[in-house]
């Protein structure tokens, strides 16, 4: 069972929802960071920082965001230290088997106006399934990273 940090903005709410119910059956551990109803006016890192946030507290958990193009939640969740978010809008899945086994992601970001509600599902348990290879040079490159801060 897999603990999995889920979050929106009200371009992503309607996947989101799909996909928490579609992992639900798939026997993992959901946690929904909002939102809980429909905004048209609500500010996307107001619920995916605090999930990034979740994500970074709880080893081995996972995290999925969702907005229009899921680019500004990459860019949210990334301003987390311990998160490695990885951006999927369509496109060729090897993106997705890459983020994990090089870069141990631990964040997907979906683009709700580019991928249906069965492309994400297909993503998600691609992505899901991946392990991180632990390859020295890819730990090596993690540390910089989570070690670092850029100015």
């Amino acid at each position: 069972m897999k603990k999995i940090f889920i979050a929106s903005d009200h371009a992503g709410f309607e996947l989101k929802n799909a996909l928490k119910d579609f992992l639900l059956g798939q026997d993992n551990d959901i946690e929904d960071c909002g939102p809980e109803v429909f905004d048209q006016g609500d500010d996307y890192p107001d619920y995916i920082v605090p999930c990034a946030q979740k994500v970074a507290q709880n080893k081995d958990s996972f995290g999925i965001v969702i907005g229009l193009s899921g680019q500004g939640e990459a860019i949210a969740a990334n301003r987390v230290l311990g998160v490695r978010a990885a951006l999927y809008y369509g496109g060729p899945k090897e993106v997705l088997t890459l983020s994990r086994q090089h870069n141990n992601t631990n964040m997907l970001s979906l683009g709700a106006k580019f991928v249906t509600a069965e492309e994400a599902k297909d993503a998600v348990l691609l992505w899901l399934s991946t392990d991180f290879l632990g390859d020295e040079r890819h730990i090596r490159r993690i540390g910089k990273i989570d070690g670092s801060v850029y100015n």
